[in-house]
Formats: C-alpha cells, sequence, structure tokens
C-alpha cells in the first residue's frame, strides 16, 4: 500500500537508519558485496567462492560449527557465572541449585556441557577434513599451526571446567591430570632429572597446590572464563583472518556470491546444530556425583574422555612419557606437518588416492588415539583391570601379574634395532656403490651387491630385535614359569603351549627368533622400499623428522603389545633418576 511504502522509505532514508546500514537490502550484485563488506563477521568471508567449496560433502561446514559451539559456550557460560560461586563451600550447592531450584539452570548446565564436548569432536573432525583435502599446504602453513593451538586450546578450556561443578567425578578427574603434571622432566617434582621441589614444581603452579582444592577451584575457574578464552579469541581471529587472506583451498569452478549461497549453509547447518544441542541439553542431565572428597578416592578413578587415552597409556609407560612427552611430541608432530609435506597434489579436494601413504598414517594414527580412548573409558574397570565392555565389574577381582623390566643391555639393543629401522639403509648403500642417489629412477632396483647389502641390514636388525626380546624375556625362569597361567600372556600360552623343561624353553625360543627375524626381516625390506622414496622427496631434515614420527607411533603401539603378550614393564630402567622407558 502506498502508506506502507511511505513509511519504509522515510525509516530507510532516516539518519538513525543511516548511521547502522551502509547499504540498502535490493538484491543486487552491488548489494550483496555490501552486505559481505559491511557486515562484522561475513567480511573475513570473499565476496564470491567456488560453488563446489560450498557442498556440505565438502567441508560439512565443521570450522563454522566448532566457532558456532564456542559462541554457544560463551552465552550459556555467561549465564551460568550468575548463579555460581567458585568456593568449595558454595559451588557443589551452587550445581544442586541449577538442577532443582533456578529455573531452566539445569537445561543451561547441560547445554553448556555437551556444547563443550561437541567442541572438542568438531575441532578433531574439522582438523582431519583440513588434512584430507590438503588444506594446510603453501600458503596455508601457519594457519594449521594456528588451528593445531586452538585445537589444545579447546582440550584445555574442558580440561578447566571439568572441576568447577566441585564432584567426586570433576575432583578425581582433574587430579589424575595434574599427577601426570607432577611428572613432567625437569619442572616437575616426581620427573626425570627433576630439579624443582614438589612447593614450585609444574604440578603445584597448575593447580595452585601440592593437592587439589580451593586453591585449585578459584585457578582453573579464572583459567576457564577468562584467561583461556581470551587467548582463544585471539588465536581464533587471527585464524580467521588468515583464511580470508590465504584463500579458501578450494578454487576451482564456477564462482557464486557468499551472500546468499554460503551464508544460507552456514544458517542452515548453524538451526540443526543448535536444535540437536537443545533436544540433547533437555533429554539428558549432564552427570554430578556426590560432593568432592580428598579423602575418598573412587575406584576407578578416569580423567575426562578426551584425556583418558593418556590415563590408558599409562599402563604401558612412566607418567613422564605417557602424559608430558608423548603428548607434546605429538603436538609439535602436527605443527610440523604441512612444513615437512612436499607433495604438492591433493590441495582443495579429497585426495587419499593420491597421498596413500600421508593419508593412511594420519588416519592410523588417529584410529589408534580413538581405540585408545575407548580401552579406557570402557575395558577399564577398578583397579584398572581389563573388563570387556559386557562383563559386570567386581571390586574383589585382583588379578596377579607378572612384570618384568628388560635388563638394560637387552634394552639398548632392542632400541638400537628399532630406531635402525629408520635409517636409510638404500641411500647409504648407493653411496657406498658410488652412485648418486638423485642419478637413480625411484623404481629402479639396486645392484645385487647393494640388494644383498640392504637385505643383510634388515635382517640383522629383525634377529637384533627378536633375540633382544625374546631371550630375556622367554630365558628368564621366573617369566617362563608363568607364561602357562599368567594372564599377561594368553597368545603365547594358546600359540605355543609352553612347558617348564629346559630343552623344550630352548626350542621355543630358537624357534620364536627365528620366526620373528624372518617377520621381522621382511617387514624392513618393505619399509626400506618406503624410506628410499622419502630419502630422495624429503632431503635428510625432513626425513628425520617424519622418520622419528612414524618409529613414535609404531613404537607406541610395540610397546604396547610387548606389555599386553609378554607382560614388559620397561625396556630401559633407571629408577634413581625417574628414567624409565
Amino acid at each position: 500500500m502506498p502508506e506502507a511504502r511511505d513509511l519504509r522509505w522515510k525509516i530507510t532514508h532516516s539518519k538513525l537508519w543511516k548511521s547502522m546500514f551502509r547499504h540498502d537490502f535490493a538484491d543486487t550484485p552491488r548489494t550483496r558485496l555490501q552486505r559481505v563488506f559491511g557486515n562484522v563477521f561475513l567480511h573475513l568471508h570473499p565476496v564470491r567462492i567456488p560453488k563446489d567449496a560450498i557442498k556440505i560433502t565438502y567441508s560439512w561446514g565443521l570450522g563454522g560449527i566448532s566457532f558456532l559451539l564456542f559462541l554457544i559456550l560463551v552465552v550459556s557460560g555467561i549465564v551460568l557465572m550468575f548463579y555460581y560461586r567458585p568456593t568449595a563451600e558454595h559451588a557443589f550447592r551452587d550445581m544442586k541449585d541449577l538442577e532443582f531450584a533456578v529455573t531452566l539452570g539445569m537445561f543451561w548446565r547441560n547445554l553448556h556441557r555437551w556444547s563443550a564436548h561437541a567442541m572438542v569432536v568438531a575441532v578433531i573432525l574439522h582438523m582431519t577434513r583440513v588434512f584430507l583435502t590438503g588444506a594446510y599446504k603453501p600458503p596455508r602453513e601457519f594457519n594449521w599451526s594456528v588451528g593445531v593451538l586452538l585445537l589444545v586450546m579447546t582440550l584445555f578450556l574442558s580440561y578447566t571446567g571439568y572441576l568447577l561443578p566441585w564432584d567426586q567425578l570433576a575432583l578425581w578427574a582433574v587430579t589424575v591430570g595434574a599427577n601426570m603434571a607432577a611428572a613432567t622432566p625437569f619442572l616437575g617434582a616426581e620427573g626425570p632429572f627433576s630439579v624443582v621441589s614438589v612447593k614450585n614444581d609444574a604440578r603445584f603452579v597448575l593447580i595452585g597446590g601440592t593437592t587439589v582444592g580451593e586453591a585449585t577451584l578459584i585457578r582453573f575457574y579464572v583459567l576457564h572464563c577468562l584467561f583461556v578464552p581470551f587467548l582463544f579469541t585471539l588465536f581464533a581471529a587471527v585464524h580467521f583472518w588468515r583464511v580470508r587472506k590465504d584463500v579458501f583451498s578450494k578454487q576451482t569452478g564456477e564462482k557464486v556470491d557468499v551472500w546468499p549461497h554460503l551464508v544460507k549453509v552456514e544458517f542452515v547447518a548453524a538451526l540443526v546444530v543448535m536444535a540437536l544441542l537443545f533436544w540433547l541439553s533437555i533429554v539428558v542431565n549432564a552427570p554430578l556425583e556426590g560432593q568432592a572428597n580428598p579423602t575418598l578416592t573412587p575406584n576407578p578413578s578416569k580423567a575426562p574422555w578426551y584425556f583418558v587415552g593418556l590415563q590408558e597409556l599409562l599402563v604401558y609407560f612412566d607418567p613422564w612419557i605417557a602424559g608430558v612427552a608423548l603428548p607434546t611430541i605429538i603436538i609439535l608432530g602436527l605443527m610440523a606437518i604441512p612444513y615437512v609435506d612436499t607433495n604438492s597434489k591433493g590441495v582443495g579436494y579429497y585426495s587419499v588416492r593420491e597421498r596413500p601413504l600421508a593419508s593412511t598414517l594420519f588416519l592410523f594414527g588417529l584410529a589408534l588415539w580413538f581405540t585408545l580412548i575407548f580401552i579406557g573409558y570402557y575395558c577399564r574397570g577398578p583397579n584398572w583391570e581389563w573388563y570387556w565392555p559386557w562383563e559386570a565389574w567386581s571390586h574383589r577381582r585382583i588379578m596377579k601379574q607378572t612384570l618384568l623390566n628388560i635388563p638394560n643391555l637387552w634394552g639398548s639393543l632392542l632400541l638400537a634395532a628399532y630406531v635402525g629401522q629408520g635409517f636409510p639403509v638404500t641411500a647409504m648403500v648407493s653411496q657406498r656403490l658410488k652412485e648418486p642417489l638423485g642419478n637413480r629412477a625411484a623404481n629402479r632396483p639396486l645392484p645385487a651387491d647393494g640388494t644383498r647389502l640392504s637385505q643383510g641390514f634388515h635382517v640383522g636388525l629383525g634377529l637384533l630385535l627378536a633375540a633382544s626380546t625374546l631371550v630375556p624375556l622367554i630365558g628368564d625362569s621366573t617369566l617362563f614359569q608363568t607364561l602357562g597361567t599368567s594372564r599377561n600372556a594368553p597368545v603365547l600360552q594358546w600359540l605355543f603351549g609352553i612347558t617348564q623343561g629346559g630343552t623344550s624353553r630352548f626350542l621355543w625360543l630358537a624357534g620364536l627368533i627365528v620366526l620373528s627375524t624372518v617377520v621381522l626381516g621382511w617387514c624392513g625390506l618393505q619399509f626400506a622400499r618406503v624410506k628410499d622414496r622419502l630419502w630422495q622427496d624429503l632431503g635428510p631434515i625432513k626425513y628425520t623428522i617424519i622418520m622419528g614420527l612414524l618409529l613414535l607411533m609404531f613404537g607406541v603401539l610395540g610397546k604396547i603389545f610387548l606389555r599386553l603378550l609378554f607382560g614388559v614393564k620397561y625396556i630401559l630402567s633407571f629408577p634413581g633418576m625417574n628414567f624409565n622407558i
């Protein structure tokens, strides 16, 4: 109607309207561009984007979903702060008030908790998607490293918030993580080569005391509500800005306007995520156990699910390895990926076939991590005993396990042989034969004497690996007598039916060494081809980094098998220095 059009014209041409909106809302190419440039959030997008890049099956919207979950956490966290006091006297009581007395209090707590868990999953999936589509490659290397730091901060945000309900679950979950900090090399009172006391070590800095208490609660409250969100916001801003400046990895195909094509996809994804979270927050309540009691230890006491994989590693490694060294190496290794990956293929699309080695190893490491989480969360019961998920827990069940250490001499030989598998034997053979490695085609075989030398090297390493593992284990009379009944070695009992006779022991030992040598030598020969290609593609420095990470990943898996099959506790042990491997 004319009156309505006149009113609309007066509103849109008023000084108040023009001070807020710099453009009209007509659907033209010019106004679409102005909407992107004039919006505080949308200006991080380019004006136009390849049509294939906005397909849900490409990015799955995981980056935007992660940021949306962070915004939900900020809003729900601010609401909860109105009703929460970070003191040991009031924290648990306030949780109860949110549950029973505050209108919609339980909903807001549920929304905050499930959004936190969902954000951890979304960030991990986003990182996986970026890797599989090669979106970390030049010029986006630095932004990948920023993303890894954002993942670390996401995990730390969840960890610091875990304590705030001040119930038994929170207290002891945080205690598990804090005890790992005490094992930090040099900086932890219980770590190897410690140079600090218990009152100024890494655990003391983290929890504000020698035990988790009220000082820890207020410290975690400040970290969770102020310090870490501030850092996260800064790094997220840099991350978004670099996405904009480095351009999207998908740059092929027909381009369309961001408004409305990408914006409507993001809006629909946000609605779906919020609907699912609201539904989950209504039907599933966040757990709340009894009030925190430092004198009553639950059995088992487990870390938050995203850290329970580290807790499971404590079965196989000392805390300084499981809780400090391995996570640090994993983080640094993830940050190093774009700087050591020289393959220019696979940018902007799923490229598993073009990058089979890189994709397989990345997915294998991710699967290994979540397998450890599954084992720790579902297969560990009282006293951290193994229970299948369908088995009932029993606090009276105590298994007698025989755990022995490999003598340091044999352990040193074992580690030396294993590390030796990483040496580029083919390159050394080529140099010995006066044939530059770069002059030989990647698929061209070595000369006959070079092949024999390479084969002999790997078979020798296989022999050393087998002997340094099996001789001290099978040869030890105590362990040998318990292999038939120990829970640690049911596979050996089933396969070989080992007896206690000296002759049988010798025969089985010889057979195992021969079999292991053949298997390990064959694996080494197959691995040599991969090493040859990596050495040519990467060069010595990048090769050393990649091979070190590979050996570490498979070494963790190997130590797990040694523990479960043979009952090996340490390969090297120096108790006086708290240095055990």
